[in-house]
């Protein structure tokens, strides 16, 4: 997410992306993909590159018919560890990873590809005695699939488990803002796993795959 012509941040070559895919955070089938496009000599420069965040914060704003979902269900979210909720906004700090963004005018797909980590903070859904908290945030928007660690009343139940599915349709062009790129328009919307696990953990089936958390917006800290 780095501009040539702003701070001195250089675009990355291709031939150098597919050669360092895996030290980008790249995943496997995304770099083989990549390595296909490449060896046909199609595939475009990057946009911006930014092999490892310096910090940033992913921010959902929650859905009204999420939140009135959980009410329904008696289920109170509140924030955990470093994660902090503001009304019907809730942010989670990020901690690491990397990124690579190809403008969407290219045609190169996934346009978006990368690790997006957030450890140390999450959600907590409770109700009555019992507290399922999601937490340790992975985003791969090359997959457009957000993985974290599940534990109930504290005892983990599944690590890095797929939990939230990302739709890109709606997302806006990348904005560069001082030190900052920042990545907004992507819906959230709960996994089938996930809909499954939270269903059985509360005894109730109207956790539903693909019900629409919220809006995401991604501000990354790239210098």
């Amino acid at each position: 997410m780095r501009k040539i012509s702003k701070a001195g941040i250089s675009f990355v070559a291709a031939g150098l992306l597919v050669a360092g895919a895996a030290g980008v955070g790249v995943s496997q089938a995304n770099a083989s993909s990549a390595h296909l496009t490449a060896a046909s000599s199609k595939i475009p420069a990057p946009a911006a590159a930014v092999p490892a965040l310096k910090g940033g914060m992913t921010g959902v704003a929650l859905d009204s018919n999420f939140l009135a979902a959980l009410k329904s269900l008696g289920l109170t979210p509140s924030t955990y560890g470093s994660a902090k909720l503001n009304g019907s906004d809730i942010t989670f700090p990020i901690t690491g990873g990397s990124v690579v963004y190809w403008s969407p005018k290219s045609h190169y797909r996934p346009y978006v590809q990368g690790i997006i980590e957030h450890d140390g903070s999450g959600l907590n859904l409770t109700a009555g005695s019992t507290t399922v908290t999601l937490s340790n945030f992975t985003i791969n928007p090359g997959n457009s699939i957000l993985y974290g660690d599940v534990s109930v009343n504290g005892k983990v139940a599944v690590t890095q488990a797929d939990l939230f599915n990302l739709y890109g349709g709606t997302l806006k062009p990348l904005q560069l803002q001082g030190d900052d790129a920042i990545l907004t328009g992507t819906t959230v919307h709960v996994s089938a796993d996930a809909a499954k696990l939270l269903d059985s953990t509360f005894k109730t089936t109207a956790v539903k795959s693909q019900l629409l958390v919220g809006v995401a917006t991604i501000t990354a800290q790239i210098k």
